[in-house]
């Protein structure tokens, strides 16, 4: 049987890898044991999962199984690394036994090893090992890994490529093979299979396994020795030609993304049937089939072997998934053999040794029975013994005397001597005498008159059929000196009656011991075979709406709840449609919930139980779920929800605004609900009917106009007022701005680009300066100081011309030109010096008046000021910069806003049409899957076929039909723990007796198709549907079975006694 990867299968699935995971992410890794990892690929609407076993074999795989509790420190580093990377490329290195994973184009490399006792290891881009499964050291052509060491690829067999096959090659490797066959020594291998042998170690590339099949194809000898194909050049051309044959199959299995696989089956006679729990289920043409092989084509070998049955699969990795999984099922089913083997030996030994308890206290019972009757058949015996015992001891002989002389006179054959056993145990007072059970009938008519004792007849009948039985003649009966042999005789009768009482006590308490171990048994069967139930359970594809929060109503309708603003957003633009009701509340955190009506009929209202819980919905969550206060929802039609803000104002991702009447909604109640619904089949949909969205009557009319009028008559008030539907404040616009608002939005001849300029118009006092001047200002202010120093020159004459007409210094500030923006009617004056001031002035012109630039220079060098200007030049420069790039960063953010509006406008437009004349933007997946409603049960009908098990959380009035649920309200426990609870008693009431209905009729009653189900359900993905965080479960203490026992019980009114209600006085 074939147990790892060969270089061809390696090859052919690295392709199929290759073109299934390139552009996908990694979500995580997980370690099934030691030496097998799942690692899961994810990107929207695809998801891959790959099962790596260390050594042996990496396929995608359609199966579920259990994860470890926590990771080991190898899958820790790995997540560390290369978790949320992206997969940029997966190739076989040459042709050896390994699969490169690059990941952000090579940033890290993820290597698996399928020889010898295969490896993990992941790199760097520079080949440095960063973390591997199993450290190997250094040894005879291997090089050590460890971490920090460098993986050497140059050393894989064709790593720098695959060499042509031409015919000089192949007579080179058929000469070195040849030569190899000769100086090895002691080979004792038949001749037949030297030239596979040697085309194996030269010609690599070529699988041992296709070769014999391209023999069988071309009907070339393989049994042909080395050295007559070297010799003769026909074999040599025919060989060659066969070899060609087999590389350009080799090629064909990378033209085409996934490559068609075959499994070679032979006949299984133990193959695991169905049993009642759905274990080891196989299709039909599996049955009876124990997996031999795989490959990538039909092998000729095989299809001539009549034995053999070759099975067809279309992809590579499903071949590969269903061949190893077949193995695990084999493997399952031995240990679920073992198991039960082990608790039915263990079962045999507890009746065994029951039994032998029993035996043991029934023969305790003869043998005192017939000691009892032997001493009464020879009374006068027995006290003939004692008479001559107790008459030595009273002369005062010694003990060893006594057993001396009843020695000497057994020698002489003395008849009262002969029925003593030595030694006697005289310091206890008793002896041992050997009597038969037989004597004359009439000493034992005798007997039987002068014994006056209850039991006497009975056990006289039994003795005397003991006797017939009976072949030792002679019991060893302990007879007690002080006592009378009647008294001897009554003693065993007691010490029988003890043995029968202990008997039935025995009787009783190991029925009662042997059915505590049977249970014990049982629960230990089941608590090991727990983990390993879901092995072979295949992996449920989701739905398409269960990326929202989601439920049915009790009317049949989809009802539609968004996580997080993302998923409203999403909501609102792919699935909000005409006949659609959109609910919310004024809470924080409330979610946007939309209800789908039937596309057919969409003016048909929504009935208000259907209103009322997906208003429940959207309040549970929101904050009112933590705070236990509860308010009341509302809901408006689709066609007064849009996305067109005020001039002015911009919605943020997931907030919308709403125009006209909103339609005030109940209380909601923080009571929601987990439970199962069953997917049935096509054919299993005729049986149910119930109302669904698709089945409602075609009515016309407003929508939801009867439900408004029904909520309205609860003294509940609704507002007509615009506002964003995430924020509980009220706008303050007037009822004329609505209509006006409405009538805008409503003319189709009003441009887009109409409605954009307005806003624009609106928001234009508040734009702030675009950063195109401040960049120019900023350009001007670099290249001012250049101007300044070509200039200096030219300026310093001029100021000292200047102080020389009129011996005056004058600050350059002064000389500036005013930058008011109001023009002096008066002509400039010069600025008074003040007292001192002119002197001083003076003396400075006089004492550098003879100072040039470079002197200049130097002495502010030498003082510091040059490197103080410069220093505060360059601060306003980066000043400068930054203010600039801030500017443009907000013109890049208006920008984006801008475009934004753009797009929501022409979405909004688009809308309006589309609602007006009724159009679905679904996609064909979606369209098609909305219609499959119907699949979706909650109480299966006998008969039904049920494929898959879906959680769902809902509100609680939404659960009524539901064969299993259980209650959630606002408490302290978190809800994974919460679900993995309520899950676990499900499973526990099907290991109780008269609660599984193996004919599958009675619907109070769990199903074996149900049970499997619930036990393959994976508690870490049935929690996600639970839209809050903390919980309290409200279950009752029965888990079998439907309605009270399965479902939460209200908490009901005040206990009531036989007095009446508690607290009361009778009256």
């Amino acid at each position: 049987m074939k147990q790892r990867f060969s270089s061809l299968d390696v090859k052919v699935v690295a392709h199929e890898l290759s073109e299934a995971l390139v552009s996908l992410r990694l979500a995580n890794i997980y370690d099934l044991n030691s030496k097998i990892l799942l690692l899961k690929f994810a990107k929207p609407d695809n998801r891959q999962q790959v099962l790596i076993e260390s050594g042996f074999r990496c396929h995608l795989t359609d199966f579920a199984r259990a994860a470890a509790p926590a990771p080991s420190n190898f899958v820790s580093r790995l997540r560390k690394f290369i978790k949320t990377r992206r997969v940029t490329k997966v190739s076989q290195i040459g042709t050896d036994r390994i699969i490169e994973f690059q990941f952000s184009d090579g940033a890290y490399c993820l290597y698996l090893e399928f020889f010898a006792s295969g490896n993990i290891i992941l790199t760097d881009s520079e080949l440095k090992i960063l973390t591997l499964l199993r450290i190997v050291p250094e040894g005879e052509s291997q090089e050590p890994q460890k971490v920090g060491s460098t993986y050497n690829l140059e050393n894989r067999q064709n790593y720098a490529g695959v060499p042509p096959l031409t015919k000089d090659r192949l007579r080179t490797a058929l000469s070195t093979a040849a030569e190899r066959a000769i100086a090895k020594k002691g080979n004792k291998k038949k001749g037949s299979d030297e030239l596979r042998r040697g085309l194996a170690t030269t010609i690599t590339e070529l699988p041992p396994a296709l070769v014999e099949h391209v023999f069988r194809l071309t009907n070339f000898d393989p049994t042909k020795k080395l050295s007559e194909i070297l010799d003769n050049e026909t074999l040599l051309d025919e060989l060659f030609r066969t070899l060609q044959q087999a590389r350009s199959i080799l090629d064909e299995f990378t033209n085409l993304p996934t490559s068609k696989g075959y499994i070679i089956a032979k006949p299984y006679p133990h193959a695991a049937e169905t049993t009642a729990d759905g274990e080891a289920i196989k299709a039909d043409k599996t049955k009876g089939l124990l997996y031999e092989d795989f490959q990538p084509f039909s092998p000729k070998q095989f299809e001539d072997d009549p034995t053999c049955q070759i099975l067809a699969f279309d992809g590579y990795n499903k071949t590969v998934d269903e061949f190893f999984s077949s193995l695990e099922g084999q493997r399952l089913e031995s240990k679920l053999h073992e198991r039960e083997a082990t608790a039915k030996r263990k079962l045999e030994a507890a009746r065994q040794d029951q039994a032998k308890r029993l035996e043991g206290l029934q023969e305790i019972q003869m043998l005192n029975l017939r000691k009892a009757a032997a001493i009464e058949a020879n009374v006068e015996r027995v006290q003939e013994a004692m008479d001559a015992i107790n008459g030595l001891l009273r002369q005062g002989m010694d003990w060893e005397d006594v057993n001396k002389l009843v020695e000497r006179e057994q020698k002489q054959h003395n008849p009262v001597a002969e029925i003593i056993k030595l030694p006697m145990r005289l310091s206890q007072g008793i002896i041992t005498l050997l009597v038969g059970e037989e004597e004359e009938e009439d000493a034992e008519a005798d007997v039987k008159y002068d014994f006056d004792y209850e039991s006497e007849e009975e056990t006289a009948e039994d003795t005397k059929i003991d006797k017939a039985k009976s072949v030792d003649k002679r019991l060893e009966v302990d007879i007690d000196l002080k006592i009378t042999p009647w008294n001897n005789a009554r003693e065993y009768y007691e010490q029988k009656r003890t043995a029968a009482g202990k008997e039935k006590k025995t009787i009783h308490q190991s029925a009662m011991a042997l059915k505590n171990t049977e249970q014990k048994i049982a629960e230990d069967l089941r608590k090991g075979l727990k983990q390993e139930k879901p092995v072979l359970q295949p992996i449920r594809k989701p739905m398409w709406f269960e990326k929202f929060t989601w439920f049915i109503s009790s009317d049949g309708y989809l009802v539609l709840g968004g996580r997080d603003a993302q998923q409203n957003e999403i909501l609102y633009k792919r699935y909000l449609r005409k006949g659609d009701v959109y609910v919310h509340a004024d809470m924080h955190g409330a979610s946007s919930v939309v209800i789908k009506n039937n596309p057919k009929t969409p003016d048909a209202p929504i009935p208000p139980s259907t209103l009322a819980q997906a208003g429940n919905l959207s309040v549970c969550c929101s904050n009112a779920w933590d705070s236990k206060a509860g308010m009341g929802a509302w809901w408006v039609n689709a066609d007064q929800v849009s996305k067109t803000a005020p001039a002015g104002e911009y919605l943020q991702v997931g907030s919308f605004m709403v125009r006209g009447k909103r339609n005030a909604l109940p209380p909601a109640l923080l009571m929601l609900g987990f439970g199962l619904l069953f997917k049935i089949s096509e054919q299993s949909k005729a049986k149910h009917v119930k109302h669904r969205l698709y089945d409602t009557a075609n009515t016309t009319g407003a929508p939801s106009e009867s439900a408004a009028s029904e909520l309205e008559g609860r003294d509940l008030t609704s507002k007509s007022e615009e506002r964003p539907a995430d924020e509980a404040e009220a706008s303050e616009e007037s009822d004329d701005e609505d209509h006006e608002d409405d009538d805008n939005r409503a003319n189709p001849l009003q441009s887009k680009a109409l409605c954009q300029k307005d806003i624009r118009n609106s928001e234009s006092p508040k734009v702030p300066e675009l950063p195109s001047d401040e960049l120019a200002q900023l350009q001007v202010t670099e290249e001012a100081p250049q101007a300044t120093e070509e200039e200096k020159k030219a300026e310093d004459s001029d100021d000292e011309e200047y102080m020389k007409e009129d011996n005056d210094y004058v600050p350059p500030s002064t000389l500036a030109p005013s930058r008011s923006g109001t023009p002096s009617t008066s002509q400039p004056t010069k600025t008074p010096l003040k007292r001192g001031q002119k002197n001083k002035a003076k003396r400075i012109a006089a004492k550098y008046k003879d100072q040039d630039e470079d002197d200049r220079a130097l002495m502010e060098t030498l003082l510091g000021v040059t490197a103080a200007r410069q220093k505060a030049e360059a601060e306003a420069t980066a000043k400068a910069q930054r203010e600039a790039e801030a500017a443009a960063q907000r013109e890049r953010r208006l920008q984006q806003q801008e475009r934004s509006k753009k797009q929501i406008a022409e979405h909004e437009e688009i809308r309006r049409m589309m609602l007006e004349e009724g159009v679905e933007m679904l996609e064909e997946s979606e369209a098609m899957e909305m219609t499959s409603f119907d699949s979706l049960v909650g109480t299966p009908l006998p008969g039904d076929e049920i494929l898959e098990i879906i959680p769902v959380c809902a509100p609680w009035n939404a659960l009524a039909k539901m064969k299993y649920k259980a209650k959630l309200q606002p408490g302290n426990t978190k809800k994974g723990k919460a679900v993995k609870e309520i899950v676990e008693r499900w499973r526990v009431g099907a290991s109780k007796k008269n609660v599984i209905d193996e004919s599958a009729a009675d619907p109070e009653k769990m199903w074996p198709r149900e049970v499997e189900l619930i036990k393959g359900l994976k508690v870490e993905e049935a929690y996600n549907c639970v839209p809050v965080g903390k919980v309290t479960v409200m279950m009752s203490g029965g888990t079998g079975g439907v309605g009270g026992s399965l479902s939460s019980k209200g908490g009901g009114g005040p206990g009531k006694g036989k007095g009446g209600h508690r607290g009361q006085k009778k009256k």
